[in-house]
C-alpha cells in the first residue's frame, strides 16, 4: 500500500468478518473478530485500507444469474437445511452489489460500509419460499456446517449506513433477486 500512488482506495470485503452466531443485528460499528484464515486476511486488509482513508465495502453473499449456490443445490436436490433452518441468511444480488460499489467509488467515503439487501431472513424461510416458487420439495433438515470456509454464523447485517449515503438496492429482498433468477432461466423451455 505504502508503494501505491492511489488517490482513494476502495477494498471490497465480506461481511463472514461478523463471526456472531446468536442471530443479533450488526452494523458497521459491531465486533468483527473472525475465527477463519480468511476472515483474519480480509480484516488486516480492512486495517491497512482504512489506515490510508480508503472505503471497505463489505458484501454479502453474492448471487444472480449462474450463481445462486443454494437456489442451485435445491434444484439438483441436494440441499440440507442446517439444524432447524434458525441461521440468517445476507445476500445481495449481483447488479446491486455493482451499484453499492460504483457509489461507493464516485463519493469516496471513509470507513465501512456493509453492501446487503434490505431482509435478512432465515435458512427456513427462504427455502420455504423458494421451493414454493419451483415447485421443488423442501429439503431435509440435517446437521449445522461449522467447517463452512468462512465459518458458521448468525446475523442480521444492516445497510443502513450505506443506504444513508442514498443507494436502495433494486432487489430489497431474496425474493425479487430469485425471481429474476427464475424468469431467466425459465425463458425458453423450463421444467421448472
Amino acid at each position: 500500500m505504502a508503494a501505491l500512488e492511489i488517490g482513494h482506495f476502495l477494498f471490497v470485503s465480506s461481511t463472514s468478518v461478523y463471526a456472531q452466531t446468536d442471530g443479533s443485528s450488526v452494523d458497521e460499528f459491531s465486533a468483527a473478530e473472525p475465527e477463519r484464515t480468511t476472515g483474519k486476511i480480509l480484516r488486516s486488509t480492512e486495517n491497512i485500507v482504512l489506515r490510508r482513508g480508503g472505503t471497505v465495502a463489505r458484501l454479502a453473499g453474492l448471487y444472480g444469474p449462474g450463481r445462486c449456490v443454494p437456489l442451485d443445490r435445491l434444484l439438483a436436490g441436494d440441499a440440507i437445511i442446517e439444524g432447524e433452518g434458525e441461521r440468517t441468511m445476507n445476500s445481495i444480488y449481483r447488479d446491486d452489489a455493482v451499484s453499492g460499489l460504483l457509489l461507493l467509488a464516485r463519493l469516496k467515503p471513509d470507513g465501512i460500509f456493509n453492501v446487503v439487501d434490505n431482509c435478512p431472513v432465515s435458512q427456513l424461510e427462504w427455502f420455504r419460499w423458494v421451493a414454493q416458487r419451483t415447485g421443488k420439495p423442501m429439503p431435509p433438515l440435517g446437521l449445522r456446517n461449522f467447517t463452512r470456509k468462512r465459518a458458521w454464523t448468525n446475523k442480521m447485517v444492516s445497510n443502513a449506513k450505506l443506504r444513508g449515503l442514498g443507494w436502495e438496492p433494486a432487489m430489497p429482498s431474496f425474493r425479487e433477486g430469485i425471481e429474476r433468477i427464475l424468469g431467466r432461466r425459465c425463458d425458453g423451455a423450463c421444467d421448472l
